[in-house]
């Protein structure tokens, strides 16, 4: 598995709320076209309205390639630009550090 999570910043509550439309129209082109995208789980942050943290979990790398390639995430990233002030991409290793017995 190849794991991220990815915080964005919006730059105010209007772009906010476009951002979480842009969202919606992507995760539903992911869910129908992405067989390799396990799970795409999108969040806002408690008490942090401007905020939006992407919990993401391919099946490989070559299947964060394919997401990253698909037209409908690039024509994502190019509308979310100018309505974000900050962006933070963390890529995780292993497994579970505790698990339940």
């Amino acid at each position: 598995m190849f794991v991220l999570v990815v915080r964005f910043d919006c730059r105010d509550l209007n772009a906010a709320a476009r951002f979480d439309e842009l969202t919606a129209e992507v995760v539903g082109a992911i869910e129908e076209r992405e067989p390799g995208t396990l799970t795409y789980a999108t969040h806002a942050v408690e008490e942090e309205p401007l905020a939006r943290v992407f919990y993401e979990v391919y099946r490989d790398r070559d299947a964060f390639q394919a997401h990253e390639d698909a037209e409908h995430v690039k024509r994502f990233h190019a509308a979310k630009e100018s309505l974000l002030v900050g962006t933070r991409v963390e890529f995780l290793t292993g497994g579970p550090l505790v698990t339940r017995a």
